[in-house]
């Protein structure tokens, strides 16, 4: 039972990279892909600590490698992998929020060339992270929306001003979001 919470990019090497959970292990993994239309790929679990590899997205960094965030079910945590190479058959894994958080969460490098992470928490509340290195070994967390039910289905890029763009369902209200 694999193939859940899948998020997509290509790689600076040209072929795809497939970020998703494997439910029967329960763990985060990555699919290379070994050819452009993808009919064989390279895969590599990067996260098997726990009941990981929930809500997954997946972008390439300023170095060129994967950066993917995703939920940690086991610490209701954020996550981020940083792959070690173009391939992604390795990755370090660093927890950047613990405060039963990490759940929806959307990927894009921002215009200072680091990770920027939407998510939601238990409080229900839109967050986002900005990660502190390339590899996102630590981040600065904000609360943007804590106005009711919100942060649900997170998706974010970078504007042509150079901020974040984030939409989201705001449960409470029933109501597409966005934040600037």
């Amino acid at each position: 039972d694999v193939g859940a919470y899948t998020s997509i990019t290509i790689g600076a090497d040209g072929l795809g990279l497939i970020s998703y959970r494997d439910q029967t292990n329960a763990d985060l993994k990555v699919a290379h892909c070994d050819n452009t239309a993808c009919t064989s790929a390279r895969i590599s679990t990067l996260d098997s600590d726990g009941d990981v590899g929930y809500d997954t997205s997946i972008t390439i960094g300023a170095d060129g490698l994967g950066l993917i965030s995703y939920h940690d079910w086991s610490n209701t945590a954020l996550k981020v992998a940083h792959c070690s190479d173009t391939a992604c058959t390795s990755a370090t894994t660093s927890t950047l929020d613990t405060n039963s958080a990490g759940y929806y969460t959307s990927i894009t490098i921002g215009a200072d060339g680091l990770g920027l992470i939407s998510y939601n928490n238990d409080d229900e509340d839109l967050l986002v992270a900005h990660c502190s290195n390339t590899a996102c070994t630590s981040a600065t967390t904000s609360t943007l929306d804590s106005d009711g039910d919100v942060g649900w289905y997170t998706s974010i890029t970078i504007g042509t001003d150079g901020r974040g763009l984030i939409s989201y369902f705001g449960v409470t209200k029933e109501n597409l979001k966005v934040a600037h």
